[in-house]
């Protein structure tokens, strides 16, 4: 106790200014974003056309105008302006193409479009085929195979269902479906629904003068049956989407017209439409006649070779089928710029 040595604290006073951590390097590295971002404008400004000054402009103008009007991008990895033009600027006047480059494109436009035809005309076909051997093979359908019409023409697939004698598919005057003429296009929805053409379905009386309560009259109820149709076709489970057309004709495209009372001539068509026919309807590219009325091409019936069923497809091989079919067709009908 008498040898205690004396304890001794030692206080190390810290010295301002001396390491202070990493946050000058998120600083620094800030600051040589901005001069690299600066550069890089600098550099663009003085290698940049007057053209591409131009198009930088205009998409700071109006990015949205810009990218809908073309591509999203001002200037590609090429370092060239893309061929989109500003729609904030006045137009420049374009180089013309020569006769000869014309004359090829139109050619080649031709082409296009008579090899997208001929793979629609086969995927029409195809489908004919199936539906025809749908009707052979299923016993509702076999009997009232004679008032079912399959044909091609320049419209498309044209499935003609017909009244017979004794057999209407329509209660007398009145657009109420008969129960066989239901089940008939219940059993062909889902194979029409295999493609993806629209259609257009029409509805036909005979000659014979009907008038109901308020002048209705055979327009009305051929229009009225076309549309009862499409509601069984839609309740089937085709897509109402894909109707492009309901109309009626009354008695002005009979069937049998040295007969205008034949019950054939009540009727109702269903028309899978080709690309050309569905954009003719949608007013895309439809010819008019001189008095103002869209024209009616001629119809142009398969051969009876063709129109001859076949052995029938496997199930899923007809969606394949016409999934080739419609691939063809994509490749071939882009409209042109």
């Amino acid at each position: 106790m008498e040898n205690n040595q004396p304890i001794i604290v030692k206080r190390v006073k810290k010295v301002a200014g001396g390491h202070h951590g990493g946050a000058w390097k998120i600083a620094f590295a800030d600051f040589a974003t901005a001069m690299m971002a600066f550069f890089m404008v600098m550099w663009l400004m003085s290698s940049a056309t007057p053209e591409q000054k131009k198009l930088i402009s205009g998409y700071f103008q109006d990015p949205v105008g810009f990218s809908e009007s073309a591509s999203p991008y001002v200037i590609d990895l090429g370092g060239t302006p893309t061929p989109a033009p500003d729609r904030t600027l006045n137009p420049e006047p374009q180089e013309e193409q020569s006769p000869a480059e014309d004359a090829q494109a139109d050619i080649d436009k031709l082409q296009a479009e008579s090899i997208a035809e001929e793979v629609e005309r086969e995927r029409l076909e195809l489908l004919l085929q199936e539906l025809q051997n749908k009707v052979e093979e299923n016993p509702q359908l076999q009997n009232f195979k004679d008032q079912i019409l399959f044909e091609i023409t320049q419209d498309g697939l044209r499935i003609q269902i017909m009244d017979a004698e004794n057999r209407p598919m329509f209660a007398s005057g009145s657009a109420r479906l008969q129960p066989y003429f239901e089940d008939i296009l219940l059993a062909m929805t889902d194979t029409i629904a295999a493609v993806p053409n629209k259609i257009s379905v029409s509805g036909h009386t005979d000659a014979q003068p009907f008038v109901g309560r308020g002048g209705y009259g055979n327009w009305e109820l051929s229009a009225d049956r076309a549309n009862a149709a499409r509601r069984v076709l839609v309740a089937g489970g085709y897509d109402d989407e894909q109707v492009a057309r309901v109309v009626g004709y009354a008695s002005s495209a009979l069937f049998d017209r040295e007969n205008p009372l034949n019950p054939v001539n009540r009727r109702i068509d269903i028309v899978v439409l080709t690309k050309k026919a569905q954009r003719a309807i949608e007013g895309a590219q439809g010819d008019v006649s001189a008095d103002g009325a869209p024209t009616t091409p001629d119809v142009a019936p398969v051969s009876p070779d063709a129109a001859a069923p076949g052995d029938p497809l496997p199930d899923g091989q007809l969606r394949e089928r016409l999934n080739i079919f419609e691939e063809g067709v994509l490749q071939f009908d882009q409209p042109a710029e």
